[in-house]
């Protein structure tokens, strides 16, 4: 995995469990906790640009550093 960021869309975000999902440009969704949002606020909105960086973590890749573009 690269830890170049990559282009992507927040597809699903739950703020009651600060859960979310991702969908990159290439179409591979990842997770991501909302402690990974990059400015700190803990949430953001479905439909977002963002972009974020693919890391293995249990067994998946999950996106880590979600950074709101735009």
């Amino acid at each position: 995995m690269s830890a170049e960021p990559t282009p992507g869309t927040v597809v699903a975000f739950d703020a009651a469990v600060g859960l979310g999902t991702v969908r990159a440009v290439d179409g591979t969704e990842h997770l991501f906790h909302c402690v990974e949002i990059a400015d700190g606020t803990r949430d953001i909105a479905v439909g977002a640009s963002v972009t974020f960086v693919p890391t293995p973590k249990r067994g998946r890749v999950e996106a880590f550093s979600v950074t709101v573009v735009g």
